[in-house]
């Protein structure tokens, strides 16, 4: 390889390494906040003004409080919310396509949602939901449905980070919530659902 062409090379490596920024949302996605795998300990949440949640940390200071009638999209097409839910316990995960941590939680998610105990929605905050049908048939999600909330509205309700999964028990009151990704089907989960 000669001298320029080896120069040009790394130029345009260097241009491509550049370009991967985990910190800037996507265009399409520009409203929505990093997630907590991507926020230091030491960084406030963005929008908050408190410390950023380590990911995986269990968060009981909301336990008690009633689920938003904030409206989102079935599978079906149509308009839902939480109430719709009630009579068993939810696990409500607000999750993108976009979201690294989110990816790689869903298939212990899918796995969790076997548990008849509990209803699992897996919900996405994608502002393009034909996305997200297709996101679950190619990774073979098989127990979770694709649920869409294309206007945010629960993670700007909540102001919080992707993924945040929240509990809620059977009348709607919430009981604890997880930011950042979680193994469900590990022994810590296991136990946060046995309660």
């Amino acid at each position: 390889m000669s001298s320029r062409s080896g120069t040009v090379f790394l130029l345009m490596a260097a241009l491509a390494a550049a370009a991967c920024d985990r910190q800037t949302p996507a265009p399409e996605q520009a409203n929505v906040a990093v997630t907590p795998d991507e926020v230091s300990p030491d960084e406030v949440a963005p929008g908050t003004g408190t410390p950023a949640a380590k990911s995986g940390e269990v968060d009981r200071s909301h336990r008690g409080e009633a689920a938003p009638a904030v409206s989102f999209v079935d599978p079906a097409g149509k308009k839902v919310t939480l109430a719709d839910f009630r009579g068993k316990p939810v696990l409500l995960n607000l999750w993108a396509t976009w979201c690294a941590p989110c990816i790689k939680e869903m298939p212990s998610l899918d796995a969790a949602a076997a548990d008849p105990r509990i209803q699992v929605l897996a919900l996405s905050q994608d502002m393009q939901p034909e996305k997200v049908a297709p996101f679950f048939t190619e990774r073979k999600l098989a127990r979770l449905k694709p649920y869409t909330d294309p206007d945010m509205g629960l993670s700007l309700h909540y102001r919080v980070n992707l993924p945040t999964t929240i509990m809620f028990d059977a009348e709607g009151r919430e009981l604890w919530r997880v930011a950042g990704a979680l193994d469900w089907t590990g022994d810590k989960a296991k136990a946060l659902l046995a309660e």
